[in-house]
């Protein structure tokens, strides 16, 4: 979710990859779901290893969930590592519940990252 989001926000300032510590291979169907309340179809994304981009410089790197900050390899070529703690949705039992807390979960990440895109203006200033 984070990689679309950053696309449908700021896809003019920022390019973006995203990728997983443990990835799945597919994307989670409550992700596509609240990404489609969005207008914006994920359906065709693939999780992707970390390890395909060890050696990519970035201007920032960041992890989302306490494992992948645990377990993503160190990134010696990225300017600025951050570590946001965001609880994984999925792990919700109940399937109306867990579909409110993917929605919740896209609403703090794309304003976490609209927050981090203008850290950049800032620091450009």
């Amino acid at each position: 979710m984070a990689e679309a989001l950053a696309r449908l926000d700021h896809d003019q300032r920022i390019d973006v990859v995203s990728a997983g510590s443990r990835p799945a291979g597919g994307v989670h169907p409550d992700a596509v779901a609240v990404m489609s309340d969005l207008g914006f179809d994920i359906r065709q994304a693939r999780s992707k290893p970390a390890s395909e981009f060890e050696q990519v410089r970035f201007d920032a790197v960041v992890t989302v969930c306490d494992s992948a900050a645990r377990d993503c390899p160190s990134w010696p070529h990225a300017e600025r590592v951050e570590h946001w703690s965001i609880e994984d949705p999925s792990f919700e039992a109940d399937p109306l519940r867990r579909r409110q807390r993917f929605a919740e979960t896209r609403d703090d990440l794309r304003r976490r990252i609209s927050d981090l895109v203008d850290s950049f203006r800032v620091e450009e200033g």
